[in-house]
């Protein structure tokens, strides 16, 4: 998997096929990104971060610091072996689950989630992924299509995904 824009596009991120996470397709990020313009400076918060490769596309485009969440120890090794093939350190990782995270973590510019589409608390991880960005943040969650969320600012369709989006 290649970052598709920015410092570092065209970088390779490692992924592992026998591992659970899903990583976002790349027609997708490339709207996602599209959609949120310049990152120059913003704090980003990738939860159930799989192979890391949104939070490294965001670090690509601009953020100042990335922090990954993801509770899999084998994702966890993952995300550190690519974090070491840059050369800034733009990166955390919490090994936690989000939910828990969410509830003491501080604000950010950009939150970014993608639960496993069987998550039964797409409800609380709204209500808890709003409470944690700033005035003029933004939180995104990706979720297969026709998934009965609280009504957000702007929702992309692209097949059976959906990036709904809250201001």
């Amino acid at each position: 998997m290649r970052i598709l824009a920015g410092r570092f596009k065209g970088r390779s991120i490692k992924t592992v096929s026998s591992t659970s996470y899903r990583p976002t397709q790349s027609r997708i990020r490339k709207s996602l990104f599209d959609i949120l313009g310049t990152l120059d400076g913003v704090s980003f918060l990738d939860l159930y971060a799989g192979s890391g490769i949104i939070g490294f596309e965001a670090a690509s485009r601009g953020a100042s610091h990335v922090t990954f969440v993801e509770k899999d120890n084998a994702t966890i090794k993952l995300l550190h072996e690519n974090i070491h093939n840059f050369e800034n350190n733009f990166f955390s990782v919490q090994k936690q689950q989000a939910l828990n995270f969410l509830k003491s973590c501080g604000v950010y510019d950009i939150i970014f989630a993608d639960p496993p589409y069987k998550c039964a608390e797409l409800e609380e991880l709204v209500k808890l992924g709003r409470a944690c960005i700033n005035d003029s943040g933004t939180f995104i969650l990706e979720s297969k299509t026709g998934v009965e969320l609280p009504e957000s600012d702007d929702v992309r369709t692209y097949g059976d995904t959906q990036l709904n989006f809250w201001k």
